[in-house]
């Protein structure tokens, strides 16, 4: 008999309950045009439209409000590129404490800007020659604070789930759900919520083709290190999936597909030009997958857009080459 998973449908209902009118619900976009591009109908989860421009929200609110009030009192710590940094900052503001975030010395500026707007301290670091879950977890220690990983955390986990969640009960069963994957915790939480409702929804993530370290721990059946990506999808830049998270995805997801970073560029210019949504490379990664034809698709297919963080210069630069 498997073993009971680290996350359940019922973590995912009860983050949706602590969620409510805190995050978003964000809306559900179709298009006539992109359905008849790609001979199936496609409902996309527009996680864009979120609190701090992405799905972090929701993980990193659900995890912040079960912490003690003496762990509130203290602060909290995360580490993150941007968006669990912005979301992080956020929740601590909302629950009246502090956050210290460290972040790659690289990270957009845009997201930095908002990570320090939000009210949040920020430490950087060097994402291609240091540890960052080792500074983290120093960092934590050394200060006293609660740490909330951008990912492998049962709580961040649920709450990331709450958006395949609002995706279904909008829609109703769908054939696939595509996901972007960085850590695994969107996935992890969404395959858990999709199978529960719609057992024979096939679950697939997708990765930038640089850093493909789920698709490759998933078919080794053990977790995969690979080199730091280089890849403009800087939210999915990790050399590693997380334990939680790969226990779960390696039980409920049924594929990883990759994407390279120009069909994530052309995915973010289609997005623009004829859904006339913003995303960033790394929300963009699911629709990219879809239009570039990666998948055998069935009728009804689900696609949950991330984020769209992205500043004007950077996705003009993008997007215009």
């Amino acid at each position: 008999m498997a073993a009971a998973l680290p996350v359940t449908f019922d973590d995912i209902r009860e983050a949706a309950v602590r969620l409510d009118g805190v995050a978003h619900r964000t809306p559900v976009l179709t298009s006539r045009t992109l359905d008849a591009l790609v001979g199936a109908e496609v409902f996309i989860k527009c996680e864009n439209f979120q609190r701090v421009g992405a799905f972090k929200i929701r993980g990193a609110y659900n995890a912040a409000a079960q912490l003690t009030p003496r762990q509130l009192a203290k602060g909290i710590a995360a580490y993150s590129s941007g968006n669990h940094a912005q979301a992080t900052a956020l929740a601590a503001r909302e629950l009246g404490t502090s956050a210290v975030i460290l972040m790659p010395e690289d990270a957009p500026r845009s997201k930095r800007e908002a990570t320090a707007g939000y009210g949040a301290e920020i430490v950087t670091y060097d994402r291609y020659t240091e540890d960052r879950t080792a500074l983290g977890e120093a960092l934590a220690e050394e200060r006293g604070l609660a740490l909330i990983p951008p990912y492998d955390h049962p709580h961040v986990i649920a709450g990331q789930g709450t958006a395949a969640l609002e995706l279904l009960d909008e829609t109703g069963p769908l054939d696939a759900l595509l996901v972007p994957v960085g850590g695994g915790g969107l996935i992890a939480g969404s395959a858990i919520a999709a199978k529960a409702l719609h057992p024979r929804v096939r679950v697939v993530g997708v990765e930038p083709e640089a850093g493909d370290d789920t698709k490759r721990s998933l078919e080794s059946g053990a977790r995969v290190t690979v080199p730091v990506p280089r890849t403009i999808a800087d939210g999915q830049a990790l050399p590693t999936p997380g334990e939680i998270t790969f226990t779960i995805n390696q039980r409920l997801v049924d594929a990883v597909t990759l994407v390279t970073d120009e069909e994530i560029i052309d995915a973010m210019r289609f997005a623009f030009e004829r859904l006339k949504i913003v995303l960033e490379p790394s929300g963009a990664t699911a629709l990219a997958a879809l239009l570039a034809g990666r998948l055998d698709l069935p009728p009804r297919i689900g696609v949950i857009a991330s984020g769209g963080n992205i500043d004007a210069e950077r996705f003009s630069r993008l997007t215009s080459a």
